[in-house]
C-alpha cells in the first residue's frame, strides 16, 4: 500500500472509529467531521497503546483487522470522555 492509501486508510478508519464512539457516547458533541476524524485517529494511537502494554499486541500481523478496529474505538471513546470531561471543567469554571 502506497503512503496516499495509507493516508486514506487512516481517514477512513479514524472516520469509523470517531462515528461511532459519538454514537455509543450519550450527549451532543459539538464535533465537526473534521474533528470526528480526529477524534478517531486520536483513538486509534490510544487504542494501539492500551492493546500494546494490556495485551502485548502489535501491529505486526497487519494493518487492517478486526481487533485493531475495535481497538480504535474503545481507543476513541476513552479520547471523547476526556474531552467532555475537559470542555464541561471550561465551562463550568467561566461560569
Amino acid at each position: 500500500m502506497g503512503t496516499i492509501g495509507l493516508i486514506i486508510t487512516i481517514i477512513v478508519i479514524g472516520l469509523i472509529a470517531g462515528a461511532v464512539a459519538r454514537l455509543i457516547v450519550p450527549g451532543r458533541q459539538n464535533l465537526s467531521i473534521g474533528m470526528t476524524i480526529l477524534l478517531g485517529i486520536i483513538g486509534s494511537f490510544v487504542g494501539g497503546f492500551l492493546g500494546k502494554v494490556l495485551f502485548g499486541a502489535d501491529a505486526g500481523d497487519g494493518f487492517l483487522q478486526p481487533a485493531g478496529i475495535i481497538g480504535s474505538i474503545i481507543g476513541a471513546i476513552i479520547v471523547l470522555l476526556i474531552w467532555i470531561a475537559v470542555t464541561n471543567r471550561r465551562t463550568t469554571a467561566r461560569r
